[in-house]
């Protein structure tokens, strides 16, 4: 049974599903969760405008904000009377997805728990899929959770 889940989150609503579930199957196993955050200067620096360079501040930020995500994560995961422990990673040691594996041999995790945003088109032509790649890489199984539709509201 699974002892060790690694989660890897990024504050979505999607992330936080897979982190749910993590929760869950952490409480019907006893596993141990860690979850990790990677800042991730790329898709950031993709998806500002032509021209921006990433300063020193504006990395201090990201990690800042990558440091409030996991802690949220992990007083969610405490809250649920697990164990937890958290990592923090910068990019620019590879791509996100090459990362979350990499942890998930080191560390060494029994599962991967990852909320999906499931691209399609052109999306995921141009962004590529993290989730895909980990499930092709990954040294353990991996649970994808897709991101629950969003309610549209109908014009009254």
């Amino acid at each position: 049974m699974y002892q060790r889940i690694l989660v890897p989150i990024d504050g979505s609503p999607t992330s936080a599903r897979g982190l749910a579930e993590a929760i869950k199957l952490g409480q019907l196993t006893g596993a141990k969760l860690r979850l990790i955050h990677v800042v991730d200067e790329l898709s950031f620096a993709l998806g500002a405008s032509q021209g921006v360079t990433l300063t020193g501040d504006v990395l201090n930020l990201l990690r800042e904000a990558g440091a409030e995500i996991v802690t949220q994560g992990a007083a969610s995961v405490r809250a649920a009377g697990l164990a937890v422990d958290t990592v923090l990673k910068d990019s620019f040691a590879g791509r996100v997805s090459d990362l979350v594996i990499a942890e998930a041999g080191v560390w060494p995790a029994d599962l991967i728990v990852l909320g999906t945003h499931g691209r399609r088109g052109l999306g995921r032509m141009f962004m590529g899929s993290d989730a895909e790649t980990i499930v092709r890489s990954a040294p353990v199984p991996v649970l994808l959770l897709r991101a629950t539709p969003q309610a549209t509201a109908k014009p009254g």
